[in-house]
């Protein structure tokens, strides 16, 4: 039977048989989280005007990127045509990701955008994607422990005049004038530093490899991740607290240039870890430590557990409730996009009287209409529709039939090769046609 063009909607029959449900679930969830972090606020002033991390910091703060990060290794794995065989697609559809965020870049926002090195950290995990299994769980286990160890020690060597090599703002298409400065920025001295983020995708990338529509794998990832997160935080209490490594920070020159008692509770995002040993030892959210990988990446693994499990569950998947949820899941890139957008307009007096949780609503409404609608339809965003032409481009199978017939379509349908190596994070088995995420992280 002749496979379906990618020209015709998909039924959501279809689209729902092709997808692991609970990974969209998931990744639409972190999409939702996200929003509230850029909407809300992170820190607000308490009775006596000490500022104080908000719940919505508390709660989501770091961790619904890291859960888009870990998602997209994830959907890297899934499938029955692994993406090892397609990494000229992930790469081309990175790159597609990147030039989205440079393109965001030029807005002025009070957003860290983290697309440009989202598209890079594809570009990084192409070569571990033939790895073994336990190949990878060694260099997952490895670079959690050592990243950031590099890191901090090359950060003071990335310094000019008293002034750390890094952007200050969103990488954008001028920035390429001072490629050193831009690449420094983008691998260790920014707001998202690839040389740590790295462990989300490998991460992800190893969890994929499970047999992940297993009920007993499911619970392992609920609480295997739980207990890797309250362990890093019971690790960072016992060296914070009873050893006075929070004391030693508080009395760094940072902490007289920033709230730095809430911060550590909930965004580092912006504070130079320079000066004192005392920085790694902290599992604070974007502080990018051994401790806050591990916390993140625990959370983010409990988290798609719990999805996985939800998914399963009869009645909501006869009824269809989360459909909205996960069709918003599916098209991240599109509808992040969008958001930075608006909330660019906002911030520029676009959206009068429409602020904090009215803002985060109208956010979430609109999140959740636009996946309802693609998904019924079983449409594409727009911008996953350009990435699966630029993953497409990539694919061998593709490259192959153009060469042997001239650059014509297969009857057979044979070109469209499967999308489990997606970089937009799809979530679904060999050749469903869809693609779907693509992830970002808080101020």
């Amino acid at each position: 039977m002749a496979a379906r063009r990618p020209s015709q909607p998909l039924s959501a029959d279809v689209v729902s048989a092709n997808r692991l449900l609970g990974v969209d679930l998931a990744r639409g969830a972190a999409l939702l989280a996200m929003m509230a972090v850029h909407v809300l606020p992170t820190l607000a002033p308490d009775a006596s005007g000490r500022l104080e991390p908000t719940w919505t910091a508390l709660a989501f703060s770091g961790r619904a990127a890291a859960l888009f990060a870990v998602l997209a290794g994830v959907s890297l794995s899934l499938g029955t045509s692994p993406a090892a065989s397609h990494r000229l697609g992930v790469a081309l559809r990175a790159a597609v990701i990147a030039v989205v965020g440079l393109c965001l870049g030029t807005l002025s926002v009070n957003i860290a955008v983290i697309l440009v090195q989202y598209g890079v950290l594809f570009w990084c995990v192409i070569p571990a994607l033939r790895l073994g299994q336990r190949a990878l769980a060694l260099l997952v286990t490895a670079w959690i422990l050592l990243a950031p160890i590099a890191v901090y020690l090359a950060r003071p060597l990335l310094v000019v005049g008293g002034h750390s090599v890094q952007l200050g703002h969103n990488p954008t298409w001028h920035d390429f004038g001072d490629p050193g400065r831009l690449l420094a920025d983008v691998l260790i001295t920014g707001n998202y530093p690839v040389l740590e983020w790295l462990a989300y995708m490998l991460l992800g990338l190893w969890v994929g490899r499970m047999r992940l529509r297993r009920v007993s794998v499911q619970v392992g990832l609920v609480f295997g991740g739980a207990a890797a997160a309250v362990l890093a935080k019971t690790t960072e209490w016992a060296l914070m607290v009873p050893l006075g490594g929070h004391n030693a920070l508080l009395a760094t020159p940072q902490a007289s240039q920033w709230p730095l008692d809430a911060m550590l509770r909930v965004n580092l995002l912006g504070v130079q870890q320079t000066g004192s040993i005392w920085w790694l030892a902290t599992a604070a959210p974007h502080s990018g430590t051994t401790l806050d990988l591990l916390q993140t990446s625990g959370s983010a693994v409990a988290v798609l557990g719990a999805f996985l499990l939800l998914a399963r569950i009869r009645p909501i998947e006869r009824t269809r409730i989360l459909v909205p949820l996960a069709g918003a899941g599916g098209m991240t890139l599109s509808l992040y996009t969008l958001h930075v957008w608006a909330i660019s307009w906002s911030e520029a007096g676009g959206t009068p009287g429409l602020v904090g949780e009215g803002l985060l609503a109208t956010h979430i409404v609109v999140a959740l209409a636009a996946g309802l609608f693609f998904r019924a339809n079983g449409w594409r965003g727009p911008l996953e529709l350009i990435g699966h032409a630029a993953f497409q481009m990539g694919s061998p199978r593709r490259r192959t039939t153009a060469r042997g017939s001239g650059g014509r379509k297969s009857p057979t349908g044979i070109g469209r090769p499967s999308e489990s190596g997606s970089p937009a994070g799809s979530g679904r088995s060999a050749g469903s046609g869809r693609s779907a995420a693509i992830t970002v992280r808080g101020r």
